[in-house]
């Protein structure tokens, strides 16, 4: 039953705390000495959280019953109040410290919640050697970005132009955070962009094996004793030669299996258009088996910790790099293999270009590439399915003929 004034009023303390619960998560906490406290109890990414709201004397029950749904509106918008309370403190304090090394250090604790602790030390690991030697005693405002410039450009001549380039995006996020909690006025790092200190660094290509050395390759995905999951993606991704981020990133509701198509929504695409995947028979089995691992999470591939999330972009390199192929081949290779392949085998470039998502998109040729070739472009993906399948079962692996 909910709580009224008079209920709370009434209650006294016995030997040992106890609740009394008004609803949707909000209790009156009874202590022992008497006093009564105010708590929310709530879900926040699949864990139980508490949150206090104050005591009794302070707070009336009307007055937790608004802080309760307060704290509940930001729920529903995606975000933890206990998490937003922490960070406001927290905010205060560093307003009333104001240097930059605390700044940066209240940014790294919002920044890294929920992220991968490996690299969420390594980020704050280059701030304490690149960036806060110099600046971190400055007053947060008296950071300028001449003073940004000068972390960056040392990083550089030390022959780390990766990290320095890093360095100024790390600083534009740090500014931007004290800029949003009311820390500071002006962001320091806002006009910099790397390409306008740093000098221009070479590309180069994503690293991919030759057409030659696919069959061993497909071998060795097939007997890879890591996750199903990982194997499975890695199936995929050799089918469909999609990206490795439009991979992971799938969802079940993507699929139409009975019209064997998978459409990857605009905004997930790098041409922010919707892409069309025809599922060759072998792309039909692959799925048939990964919904066996099925469990709630709407992703096709999500993370094994966390399920809300998808499956880490590293997960398809190190797999790759636990087979013997480090610095020979990543994810995004399958995409360079396949045109090789399907060019040599003689199929129309424009097929290819449209199946890879490579082609330039406007209003006008984004409807027509949804509906134009879709037709080829489906017997173009049974015929590398079928390729694959005669790579497996052949002792030598060439593009030699076309599989009807």
């Amino acid at each position: 039953m909910p709580l009224t004034d008079v209920i709370v009023r009434n209650l006294k303390p016995e030997e040992k705390a106890y609740k009394k619960f008004d609803g949707t998560g909000l209790f009156l906490l009874v202590q022992p000495t008497g006093g009564k406290l105010w708590r929310l109890k709530y879900r926040f990414g699949g864990k139980e959280k508490l949150l206090a709201l104050g005591a009794y004397d302070e707070l009336s029950l009307k007055d937790a019953r608004r802080q309760r749904d307060l704290a509940r509106e930001k729920l529903y918008n995606g975000q933890d109040p206990a998490e937003l309370r922490k960070l406001a403190k927290l905010a205060q304090r560093t307003a009333a410290g104001g240097t930059y090394e605390a700044v940066a250090r209240a940014w790294h604790e919002h920044w890294g919640h929920n992220k991968n602790a490996k690299h969420c030390a390594g980020v704050l690991s280059r701030l304490e050697a690149d960036v806060l030697p110099s600046v971190g005693s400055l007053p947060f405002e008296s950071v300028t970005a001449q003073h940004l410039v000068a972390c960056a450009l040392r990083i550089e001549e030390r022959g780390a132009p990766e990290y320095a380039k890093r360095c100024l995006q790390t600083a534009a996020q740090i500014g931007r955070f004290a800029v949003a909690r009311g820390i500071a006025v002006r962001n320091a790092a806002a006009d910099i962009k790397p390409s306008d200190v740093l000098r221009p660094m070479k590309k180069s290509n994503h690293a991919r094996i030759d057409a030659k050395d696919l069959p061993e390759l497909l071998h060795r995905i097939d007997a890879y004793d890591g996750s199903p999951l990982t194997r499975y993606a890695l199936q995929l991704m050799s089918l469909t030669f999609v990206r490795t981020a439009e991979l992971i990133g799938a969802r079940w509701e993507e699929f139409d299996h009975e019209g064997k198509v998978w459409r990857i929504p605009a905004k997930r695409m790098k041409m922010k258009t919707q892409h069309i995947v025809p599922l060759s028979r072998q792309a039909i089995a692959v799925l048939g088996e990964l919904k066996k691992l099925r469990n709630l999470s709407p992703l096709v591939f999500p993370g094994e910790r966390d399920h809300e999330k998808p499956m880490s972009n590293n997960t398809i390199l190190f797999a790759l790099y636990r087979m013997g192929y480090h610095s020979r081949m990543t994810g995004h290779g399958f995409r360079g293999v396949a045109s090789t392949v399907l060019h040599e085998l003689g199929h129309r470039h424009e097929l290819i270009e449209l199946q890879l998502a490579h082609i330039e998109r406007n209003a006008v040729s984004a409807s027509y590439n949804h509906a134009t070739h879709l037709p080829e472009r489906t017997k173009l993906m049974q015929v590398w399915a079928a390729y694959l399948d005669k790579l497996r079962a052949d002792t030598v692996g060439g593009p030699t003929t076309a599989i009807p």
